[in-house]
């Protein structure tokens, strides 16, 4: 555990081995089982979490019972609910495992130490702030400009397993779009190669 956090901050920042240990010693490394909550709504986000291994997703319930997938979180990205994580509010999200995972938990307190003791870390989480901001901000300008084909061309092109690893409703959640529709997007799109 830890090989994959380590590789991720190495792509934005360089630690040397004694702040390498020492940044270990700031997780708490977490399993969850499939189906297996991080948050719930109403709870208040007491971690962000690195995934070391599986896949989560964020989302809300609406007043029908209806989910809408915020995002997922694959090997190597982190997820939780900055806002609730930040302000200690009730989170509007909730977080579970969509496979069996392998997680590393940072709480805030941690966070503060970590950042005082490796200053190198607060560029990186500005750099994972700013692209975070980027994707979002794509995200939305693609949700209200894009195609149905078109967001979901962008979806299998910066993840390409997304189709094998996760339900093909939940896709649909996150995309804005009924499991019907998605499933003719995607005899259309075979048929054509």
């Amino acid at each position: 555990m830890y090989e994959i956090l380590i590789e991720n901050i190495f792509k934005k920042i360089v630690l040397n081995n004694d702040e390498q240990q020492l940044l270990k010693t700031f997780f708490i490394p977490k399993k969850l089982r499939k189906k297996q909550c991080l948050l719930q709504e109403g709870d208040v986000s007491k971690y962000l979490a690195f995934v070391e291994k599986g896949i989560l997703r964020s989302y809300t319930v609406d007043e029908k019972g209806g989910e809408h997938i915020a995002e997922f979180a694959f090997e190597g990205w982190w997820i939780g609910d900055q806002f609730s994580f930040l302000t200690g509010e009730p989170s509007t999200y909730n977080i579970d495992a969509l496979e069996d995972c392998e997680l590393l938990l940072l709480t805030k307190q941690a966070e503060e130490q970590m950042l005082e003791k490796i200053p190198k870390m607060e560029r990186f989480f500005r750099l994972l702030l700013q692209n975070h901001l980027i994707a979002t901000q794509g995200r939305l300008v693609s949700s209200l400009s894009n195609s149905a084909e078109e967001k979901y061309k962008q979806l299998v092109n910066a993840c390409p397993t997304i189709p094998q690893r996760v339900p093909q409703h939940m896709l649909a959640s996150f995309l804005g779009i009924t499991p019907e529709t998605l499933s003719r997007l995607r005899k259309q799109i075979s048929q054509r190669k």
